[in-house]
């Protein structure tokens, strides 16, 4: 009789060393989630002649990925999170439900971390040795131990591959956003362009852009689409290839607004919105012709004193075609500063989640407004930061200043 309880040991043994061996192969071969999920299944029902199992694995959530011998379905059962307070193997006694079909469960850990919890039940190995019982027990816990690792590597190995893949994407997305951005700005003694970006993330929704468009024009243009990221930059980049190509064509603001308009309609399905601000100065003319399509005013100072660019429509995008198309218009305009921005600017709040606000802009540019724009740029940056303190920038600023001497 003990001959044959030593030989049964044997037996179960060899059959354990052989499953494990069959269960390493599997993993070097690269197999599916599932498939392993299905040679543990066999596995354990085969070589332990196991009756009653659940194996309960988290992945983002708490969901039962091997089942067999229950009357109740735990594929569709949810897991009682009281078994994640149990370290050790612990004996389940006085439960009316589904887990109290089984007899023992075994938590499943990575350092502190619990990766799967099996349950079992009816376990038939020589029922009347405690040490074959506990041995097949032992067996259960590597098994699972080493599915689980393997499939924890996985989606390691596939998280890694999708963040390499976003990390590539991103830097795409990154260097199309810089090609949003003119080279060289003009800064001479009759025409002085300034511009500061100042990105939240990585990636950003602003433009900006200077246009020469003949010897006495040029444009000069800001513009914020909703949403941040790879979508919004991209959207962004096509909106400035329309531009740039319109412009060509004519220079007409409010045909050029009107196709605008349809266009990122088209393209972001009324999804995402575009506020816009394009002017055109003529040197010759002494005139300046703009649109503001739901962007933040931009501030002009010259002569007459400080005013705000607000004629326009509204943001593009949103309908077609637009309600109404305003243009401004402003005459015997010779000496003169334009200040634009996003709203990333005003809208960054201190301490007291007040906002830093249009007034503070206004009321800088009264008194500064004879500084150079690169003086200009910095002082705002500086009061800026000044003024939000310990909190965070929330969207992307940037900002573009024209200026025209005689």
């Amino acid at each position: 009789m003990e001959t044959l309880s030593l030989q049964n040991k044997f037996n179960l043994k060899e059959l354990e060393l052989n499953a494990l061996l069959e269960i390493t192969q599997a993993i070097n071969s690269n197999l599916p989630e599932q498939s392993l999920y299905k040679i543990y299944d066999f596995t354990l029902r085969g070589n332990l002649n196991l009756k009653k199992l659940a194996l309960y694995v988290y992945d983002n959530e708490w969901n039962c990925k091997v089942n067999f011998g229950t009357t109740i379905n735990c594929f569709n059962h949810p897991l009682d999170e009281c078994f994640l307070d149990y370290k050790t193997l612990t004996q389940i006694k006085d439960r009316e439900d589904v887990f109290g079909e089984f007899d023992f469960m075994i938590p499943i850990y990575h350092k502190t971390d619990v990766l799967a919890v099996v349950f079992v039940g009816d376990i038939h190995i020589d029922a009347d040795d405690e040490e074959m019982k506990k041995s097949g027990i032992r067996f259960i816990q590597a098994l699972t131990n080493i599915i689980i690792v393997a499939i924890e590597n996985k989606k390691l190995a596939r998280q890694q591959l999708e963040q390499e893949a976003l990390r590539k994407e991103l830097e795409i997305a990154s260097d199309v956003q810089q090609f949003l951005f003119p080279e060289v700005l003009p800064y001479g003694m009759r025409l002085k362009i300034e511009a500061s970006y100042l990105p939240h993330d990585r990636i950003g929704g602003d433009y900006y852009d200077y246009i020469p468009i003949n010897q006495n024009q040029f444009l000069i243009c800001i513009a914020d689409v909703s949403g941040k990221g790879i979508p919004a930059a991209l959207m962004m980049s096509n909106f400035q290839a329309s531009l740039r190509t319109l412009i060509r064509q004519t220079p007409n603001l409010v045909e050029i607004v009107n196709e605008l308009n349809y266009q990122v309609l088209e393209n972001a399905k009324g999804e995402k919105f575009i506020t816009f601000f394009a002017a055109i100065y003529d040197h010759k003319l002494k005139t300046l012709v703009y649109i503001n399509a739901g962007h933040n005013p931009p501030i002009l100072i010259d002569k007459n004193g400080t005013t705000l660019l607000e004629e326009g429509s509204t943001v593009l995008g949103a309908i077609n075609p637009l309600p109404f198309v305003n243009e401004g218009f402003i005459t015997d305009l010779d000496e003169f500063l334009l200040f634009c921005y996003t709203d990333g600017l005003t809208e960054t709040m201190d301490e007291k989640e007040q906002e830093f606000g249009q007034e503070r802009l206004i009321q800088y540019f009264k008194e500064n407004g004879k500084k150079d724009l690169k003086k200009i740029h910095q002082d705002i940056i500086i009061n800026l930061d000044g003024f939000k303190g310990k909190m965070g920038y929330h969207d992307d600023i940037t900002m573009l200043s024209c200026k025209v001497d005689m």
